[in-house]
């Protein structure tokens, strides 16, 4: 605004007018208040002044033809001015306009050269690969290194297939800096997608010459070690796995599934699983939902019971645990303990109709029939679609019904239960 010249009441009014509009985005009448600017304009700066105001007004409208022109009449009469073109280059790059945006960035590196990082992901947009590659290059030599453009690289080596040089680039940097441990940690993932895990695994044994206190290389470690058979290793590795704060839960579920799986195969060693559990289980009671799967998958329903009870402990809010557990707990017939989780429970999924079931079906087995009553008609308000389950509704009614000596309503709900068709 400083810029504006010698200019006619005329201009100015139209002018501020436009800019007020173009504030409450009423982008036409903007544009209506600039054409007369531009009428009343004097001078080739006013007038690109006002180009200036209409090109970014045309762009809110989208219509992106006329703005550019718009940008483009700024440019011809003022020449390259940075806050016009980086105008330009986003019109360009909304319309995925990626090799005209390409010239624009160029020109825009002489004002700023942090525009050279757009050239690489133009170039690599445009499929320009060995340019963009070029430009990474250029940029880590000048500026180092940088997560950005490191990610870039590698979508480049995906995209391309190229992993041959994705993995020299890897070695090349591992050799300028091998303390580097994420340089370590994408060569290994990189040998293990070609399938070759001898050179993963000595990639992670080198990692771990030069980098003795590194916990994330102990997640490629210990899955090598299991590969080979080597399991004191692997849980050596598992164990700083689980301790690790640089390794998220998510993860580290995983890995225990791993291990889990291993057992599973080599039973001998379920007295380091049932360590590794407890270790683990500090953070969260979930891993005890994974033991009790893996008891359960081999029928032993107590050890199975004994790890969920620990798990819904920690873990109140998880429904699958909490389901399971109700579950081995109503066939060993602890009623008692059923009936207050299956309470605590209904406190979290008021809605659940199988955790009202359960409860009904604990509280018949305490002999506490109006407990059982209230709990199952409540419950049979959330049934959705399940005749099996409706008919067991109906069959704990009835036998809450007979035992408070309720005949009627007994045979009722017997009725209904007989009525219920459960397809096979």
């Amino acid at each position: 605004m400083d810029n504006l010249g010698n200019v006619t009441d005329a201009f100015q009014e139209n002018f501020f007018e436009a800019l007020k509009q173009k504030g409450i985005e009423n982008y036409e009448l903007a544009l209506v208040a600039l054409n007369k600017a531009e009428k009343a304009a004097k001078t080739e700066e006013d007038k690109a002044v006002v180009y200036f105001e209409m090109g970014k007004n045309h762009s809110y409208l989208k219509q992106y033809a006329e703005a550019e022109t718009d940008f483009n009449k700024v440019l011809k009469s003022q020449g390259d001015r940075i806050d016009v073109l980086e105008q330009l280059y986003e019109l360009y790059y909304q319309q995925k306009e990626y090799e005209k945006s390409i010239p624009l960035v160029q020109r825009l590196i002489l004002f700023d050269e942090d525009y050279k990082e757009d050239l690489a992901n133009l170039y690599t947009l445009t499929k320009q690969y060995d340019k963009a590659l070029e430009q990474l290059d250029e940029l880590d030599q000048v500026w180092g290194e940088s997560d950005i453009r490191n990610a870039l690289r590698a979508q480049i080596y995906r995209v391309t297939g190229n992993t041959g040089g994705a993995i020299e680039n890897l070695e090349q940097k591992i050799d300028n800096n091998p303390k580097n441990e994420k340089e370590y940690l994408n060569l290994i993932f990189l040998y293990s997608e070609q399938g070759n895990k001898e050179k993963a695994f000595d990639t992670a044994k080198n990692l771990l010459k030069t980098n003795p206190k590194s916990q994330l290389v102990h997640l490629a470690l210990y899955k090598f070690y299991l590969d080979e058979g080597n399991a004191p290793e692997a849980i050596k590795s598992m164990k700083i796995v689980f301790a690790s704060e640089e390794v998220d839960k998510e993860t580290k579920y995983k890995v225990l599934g791993d291990f889990i799986q291993f057992v599973n195969e080599n039973p001998e060693y379920e007295t380091e699983l049932a360590e590794i559990v407890n270790q683990f289980s500090v953070e969260n009671g979930r891993v005890y939902e994974k033991l009790g799967d893996y008891y359960a998958a081999k029928d032993r329903k107590e050890d199975s019971l004994n790890a969920y009870e620990k798990g819904i402990a920690q873990n109140p809010d998880n429904y699958n645990l909490l389901k399971n557990t109700l579950l081995f707990q109503i066939e060993f017939k602890k009623y008692e303990a059923a009936a207050k989780l299956s309470a605590e429970g209904l406190e979290i999924f008021p809605a659940q109709a199988l955790i009202y079931l359960l409860n009904g079906v604990a509280n018949n087995g305490l002999e506490k029939s109006d407990a059982a009553v209230e709990s199952l008609e409540t419950g049979l308000d959330f049934i959705l679609d399940d005749p099996k389950m409706e008919r067991d509704f109906y069959e704990q009614l009835s036998f809450a019904y007979t035992a408070k000596g309720d005949s009627k309503k007994a045979k009722m709900y017997s009725e209904k239960a007989a009525a219920t068709k459960v397809s096979n």
